[in-house]
Formats: C-alpha cells, structure tokens, sequence
C-alpha cells in the first residue's frame, strides 16, 4: 500500500458497503441468521390518524380552557391555527382520549407565563413557538413528562422523542403551571439581578457513575434511547454482548458523520471533469469504504479498510472482530498511523487497512475452516496501517456552532436533544446556561485579581498513611486559605488510592481500624481551615486499594466504576465540614453549606449543566497499556542502509500477533497532537524524542491522544479490566467532556488540549524526585484551563 493513503486512514471516516452480509461474530454475539424484523412503527409510538379539524368543532372546549379556566381570548385566526395542529398532531382521538383538552391547557399556561396580553392573535411567531415546542414532546397524540425523582429537571432523549424539562438549580420554586412541561422557564435569563447575586458553586453538581442516565445507541433510528431494564450487578450475560456493541455501534457512527469524507455528487462530478483534462492536475482524494470483515469473502487479493475490535482467537492469534465476524491479522508490515504517536491494545476500537488473503484450497473459504473459531473469516488480512478512530470534538457531537459573537449557536445534526448526564440537554437550556455562566462567573473575576469562585484544585494520589501527604496538605490548605474568603476556590477534588497499601486486604500495616484513622487524621488536618470548608465542596475520589473493592481485589484491577468509600470510614470528615457550617455567622439562607461528596471512579462534574463537563478517572493507564500495547517493525530512516530492503531481517522483525520486536523505533508525532498546549513544568530539563519533543510531553500526548481517540475510559479487555456490564455507559467520553483528568501515577503530570478537551493528571500530591513539594492542578472553569502548581513544604 501506498504510504500516502495509509497515513490518513486514522483521520478520516469511512463509508459503510451498501449490503453488508450478516455473518456470526464471537466478540458482538451476533447471530448466523439474525431475525428479520417486520417494518412496522413501534408498539410503544402509537400511530397517529391526521384529520382535519374545522376551527368550529373545536370552539367549545378552547371557550372553556383559554377564557374560563385562564381568562384568555382567542381570535378567530388563532383558533384555526390551533385546530390545525391538534387535528394533525392528536388526529382522530383528540376528543375521545381528551387530547385536545391536555393540549389546550399547556398552551394556555405557556402564553401565560410569557407574560403577553390576554388576547391570543393568530398572526406573529409567538404561538407557533409555543406549539412547537408542545409538539416536541408528544408521543402518540399524549404529553410525556419525564420527572426524575433524584435529580434536577432535565431532558432525556427516549425514542426520537423529547421531554422538554429544564435543569434549575435546587433552591428555586415552581409553580404548578410549570410543573407540567417546564416550556417557559426561559424567563430565569431576564432576571439579571438574581442571577450575578449567584454563587458559581451553586450551579456544580457531582454525577454519581451509578446514576448516570443509562443510554444506548440504536444504529437503526440513529439516536440514543434509555435504558428501560433495571440495572444489576450481576445482569444476564446478552448484558456483556451489548456493551461491546455499544462501543463499537458509537464509534462506527462517529465516522459516518465526518462530512469532509462522504461522497456527493458534486465530488463525483467534479472527479469525472478532472480525468478529462490534463494529467499533471491534482486528483482529489476519494472518500474511503468501510468493509464489513463478512464481505471479505471471495474477495481474496482485493484491499480493504476495516473496522473493529482487535482481540484474541482461543488459539492465540490477534484477531480484528465487528458485527458480522472477525479475521486473523498478520502486522509483519504493519504501520501505526501516527508513528509512536498513540497505543494500540487488544481490546481497542482500530481502523486497519490492508489486503485480504483467502484460505483457498486448504479449508475452503467460509466460516467452517480452520482458521478460526465461531465465526472467523478463513484467510488472513495483511495489514499495512492500523490507526485508532478519529475523535469528534464536542461542538460537532453537540451541533453546537460559534457564532464568533460570545455566544454559541444550535446547528443542524448532532445529539443536541439528549440528555447525557441527567443536567438537561444542550438544545433545551445549554444556551441559558451559557449565558448564565457567563453573568455569574464575571462577577467574581477581577482584572487585578485573577483567582476567584471559578477554580476547582484538583490533588492526585493522596495517600493518608503518608506522613509527607499531610504535610503537603496543609501547605495547599494554607495557600487558598490566605484569600479573601470571597476568591476561595468553589471545589476541591481529592483523588485516591488514600493509602500506598490495600490495607483491608493484609496489605502494608493496619486494618478496617487502621484505615477509619487514616481519616480522622484527615479531618483534624481540615478542622484547622473552617473559612474553606465552610465555603468549598470537597469531592472524593477512591482508587484501588480503598474499601471495598480491595478487600478482594488486595490492590490490583478491580471492577469498574468504583463506588464511593464505606459511610463508616468518614464520619469524622463529616462531622468537621458540619463544625464549620455551624460556626459560620452568616445566615443559612444567603450561602451554601460546604460539604463533602463521596463519590464514585470515574466520576462527573457538570458546571452550568450542559455547558461543562469536567470528568475525574483514576488509574494505573500508562502502566497497564505498556503491558498489553502492540510492537509494530521499525521504520528505517531514509538513505539508511536498510531503507531499500525488500525484506525486515529476523533480528529486526516484529512478529504476528504483537509479540514482542527487537530494534530502535523511529518516533513521530502527527500535526494533530503537535499542536496541543502543554503545560508541563521543567520540560526544558526532560530528555528529549528523535523529534525533538520533551520524552515527558511525548508521552502525555500519546497518553491522552489514545484515550480520546477511544472515547472510552477502560479500552482494555473485560478480562484484564472487568466491567459492570449494566454501568459500562459511566466509562464513556462521547460526546467529549470539557475537561479529563486522567490520574495517573506512573504518567508524568500534564495539562494540554487535544479536539477542544483539556486533559490534565495532576500527579502525586507529594511530587516524586522532588523532596519536600507539593504538586497540585488549579483548573479554572471560566478559562477552562488548567495550570500545574507547587509548593514546598
């Protein structure tokens, strides 16, 4: 292959075979045969039977709702317009079914609240908005409203259709004509004066992985759907099917979106007008075809780019799988696209271009030879470039546009409806919110004082056994402390393992007993600083060796997400943040408590609803991908003497499968990842890559360039990084948070940029190789950046 045309293959999207042939594939559990399903409307979207409906039919019931029930008039133009849309939208039941009568009715209060006069005129925009917006959230004629108990008012994307209910925060009241849709809570943006009275941390909330909306994508609608079936811990093993086809469902869409490589007919007539003219005019590139690995069959010597799952047979052999089988690989001449710029494990989501390579006569081609085992393609596929899948920028996702005016606007496409964290989707109130937070979060920044409510400080690897970490700590509690009470940060996110050992396991010294006072240690530490817990949320973040995980796991991989740390090892912590909310002289009602959230790995936090998403993950990345990670052959360098062999020699050989190659690798980093902002202290003083790249940046880069590529938390097999099946969605980075922080040990500390999301690891707290510093992120979220700090102490 051309290395022209392999290197854009981790960039671009491809465009799926028209008839894909379904075949069995072991790693999505899909079937030989799959059932063909009727093309009939769902059961649960009942049919609508439009009708016309004379304005003079309808007259009665809009007399009794608009001027009884709401003293409104309507005029005659007004009322044609109404009995159009319930003749269309409720059809034949509206009388029946008492539709029309629930339409009416929020009509009438929507007008209401908007505060217009008490005659509806027909003419303006203002009731064809307003009917809209009840036309959105209708399903089958009826008004769906979707309350969740537990959580603010949002909006939930549930088969193709939307419940419109937008996210407040918990201190403000309804009333009960809003409590029905929630359509006319716009006016919060009007009142100016409330809002910049607001404090920044009123609008943060912490997302718990548990109670994450539970959403999956349905390839057929093209949109995400809720979960209907309840979660369990040990759920039926079809659970673990779907959430590999999950993950390979969202990425094959998140290709298939890329405008820039989809064909048109305006490309091919274009094309076709260049072959007619002079050879020497550049050719413009076509738009790449995703094979189905099925449709490999009797298409030996042909070249092909797939995409899929790369694994393990059960005989050993490293495998690409996806929904209609899977293929063995041969990466003798394989290249990583980008060079040494990214990780390539079993169990990640690859593009992989090459040329297919049938059985012939050995075993015959099918599913029943002997190169493979439930439903692998006999053959072999040759691969001369594999890349991960490009990532997509949140905007995109989102079908959020900037206007270059300071504020965004909502475009065509994308998932703008849906619901993802359970804060309200982006098409319903993200750009209230964003105004919002602009109001609130200029009233605590000032030109002469740059630090203020808007900065969350983010510690990593806060090991409590350590008598250095308590030290440190003080010393960062101490620097905030001297603030103005007014500038002290809204969050503090303190990310474990909190001891060096599992210690509930046997491991290190101690115990349950041990650990409980690990803690209390803690909160004395916090007593000495009541002004910042009076005013901050502390968020706990738990890692591998804290309770109860590690009691099993004795601190090596356990399940993921992780829940919070036990009620029984923090009541002292507890007990010191309601000591300092009862000592606080200002009244209850104008400041929020300080508190501490113990929560889940990983874990989200939203700013503004959807307008930022900063989520927190800890674990042991870079070590766990150097184990598993594929050894690709050495590119010789240009004019070198093996640069025009035919052949690799043995010594430098990378063998199938990923085993293990001997030889230097030459590294390269594409133009992507070299432009992202880094952040690292001291890189001028880091050894240095063949590029000229700081070794430490190199590996940020890679790190967080393979993580996002990913769009997945844990890209790694279920057997060597378990999942919850059911909780599988929590691990998702689709579409992508505003902010990452990948605390990660073994990583050196960072903070850069990559597709508009800003990924971070703020390292230990207590700083390896640096005696007596402390290290620490300060990420602001009116910048939404994040800078490293340190301290000695």
């Amino acid at each position: 292959m051309a290395a022209h045309s392999v290197s854009a293959v981790s960039q671009i999207p491809m465009i799926r075979d028209s008839s894909p042939i379904p075949s069995s594939s072991a790693a999505f559990g899909t079937p030989v045969h799959p059932l063909r399903r009727k093309q009939t409307s769902d059961a649960t979207t009942p049919s609508i039977l439009q009708i016309s409906l004379p304005a003079a039919t309808i007259r009665p019931l809009a007399f009794r709702t608009f001027t009884k029930k709401h003293n409104l008039t309507l005029t005659s133009s007004a009322l044609q317009i109404i009995a159009t849309f319930i003749g269309t939208y409720c059809g034949s039941g509206w009388r029946e079914e008492g539709l029309a009568e629930k339409v009416l009715d929020e009509a009438a209060k929507a007008w209401k609240k908007n505060g217009s006069s008490v005659i509806i005129p027909g003419e303006g925009s203002d009731l064809a908005d307003i009917l809209q917006k009840i036309e959105r959230c209708m399903v089958g004629g009826r008004i769906v409203h979707q309350r969740a108990p537990s959580r603010h008012d949002d909006l939930v994307q549930d088969q193709g259709l939307s419940n419109v209910v937008l996210a407040r925060p918990g201190g403000l009241s309804r009333d009960d004509s809003q409590q029905s849709l929630g359509l006319t809570t716009l006016d919060l943006e009007d009142n100016d004066e409330d809002l910049r009275a607001q404090n920044p941390r009123s609008w943060l909330r912490v997302v718990d992985a548990f109670d994450q909306p539970r959403l999956t994508y349905n390839p057929t609608q093209k949109l995400f759907e809720v979960v209907r079936k309840r979660a369990s811990l040990l759920p039926d093993p079809s659970c673990r099917m779907a959430l590999l086809r999950d993950r390979y469902n969202i990425v094959h869409q998140r290709l298939m979106r890329n405008e820039a490589f989809q064909t048109s007919a305006v490309a091919l007539s274009r094309s076709k007008s260049l072959q007619r003219s002079s050879s020497e005019m550049v050719m413009p590139q076509q738009a790449y075809k995703l094979t189905p690995i099925a449709n490999l069959l009797g298409r030996s010597g042909s070249t092909h780019v797939l995409l899929g799952l790369l694994g393990t047979s059960p005989t050993g052999d490293l495998i690409l799988s996806d929904l209609t089988g899977s293929i063995a690989l041969d990466l003798h001449h394989a290249r990583p696209v980008p060079e040494d710029g990214a990780w390539f494990t079993p169990g990640m989501i690859v593009l992989a271009e090459g040329l297919y390579e049938e059985e012939g006569s050995v075993a015959g081609p099918g599913l029943a030879g002997d190169g493979g085992v439930g439903g692998t393609i006999g053959g072999i596929f040759h691969v001369a470039s594999v890349g991960g899948p490009p990532c997509e920028r949140r905007e995109v996702t989102l079908g959020v546009t900037d206007t270059g005016k300071g504020s965004n606007t909502i475009a065509a496409g994308g998932f703008g409806w849906t619901d993802f964290l359970g804060v309200g989707s982006e098409r319903a109130n993200g750009s209230m919110m964003r105004n919002l937070e602009k109001k609130v979060l200029e009233k605590h920044h000032h030109a002469f004082r740059p630090q203020g409510r808007s900065r969350v400080i983010i510690l990593g690897e806060v090991n409590l056994d350590n008598s250095k970490t308590l030290a440190a700590l003080k010393q960062v509690l101490g620097v905030y402390a001297l603030e103005e009470e007014e500038q002290t940060p809204m969050a503090f996110v303190l990310i474990g393992s909190f001891t060096r050992y599992a210690v509930l396991a046997g491991g290190g010294s101690g115990g349950s007993i041990e650990y409980k006072e690990y803690f209390d240690s803690l909160a004395s530490v916090l007593s000495d600083y009541p002004t910042i817990l009076e005013d901050s949320t502390f968020v706990f973040v738990p890692g591998d060796n804290d309770p109860w995980a590690s009691a099993f796991s004795a601190g090596a991989t356990a399940v993921l997400p992780k829940r919070g740390l036990p009620e029984m090892y923090t009541s002292r912590v507890k007990r010191a943040f309601a000591t300092a909310n009862a000592e606080a002289k200002r009244p209850a009602d104008q400041k929020l408590r300080g508190e501490a959230i113990w929560s889940t790995n990983p874990s989200r936090l939203t700013m503004f609803g959807p307008s930022q998403e900063l989520v927190i993950f800890r674990d042991d990345l870079s070590g766990r991908l150097r184990r598993k990670a594929l050894r690709f052959q050495a590119v010789a360098e240009p004019g070198s003497p093996d640069a025009g062999s035919a052949q690799p020699t043995r010594a430098n050989r990378a063998p199938v499968n990923g085993r293990e190659a001997t030889g230097e690798e030459h590294l390269d980093v594409d133009g992507t990842i070299e432009s992202a902002e880094s952040l690292v202290p001291n890189a001028r003083a880091q050894e240095t890559t063949p590029t000229g790249i700081p070794s430490n940046l190199h590996a940020a880069r890679k790190l967080v360039k393979t993580m996002l590529d990913q769009g997945y938390l844990s890209p790694f097999p279920l057997m060597d990084r378990p999942v919850l099946w059911d909780f599988g969605g929590s691990l998702s980075l689709y579409p992508l948070p505003t902010a990452l922080v990948l605390m990660d040990p073994e990583a050196p500390p960072f903070a850069l940029t990559y597709e508009g999301c800003h990924a971070m690891n703020p390292g230990p707290l207590v700083a390896h190789g640096k005696r007596g510093v402390a290290q620490w992120i300060e990420y602001d979220t009116r910048t939404r950046k994040g800078k490293m700090r340190d301290v000695r102490f």
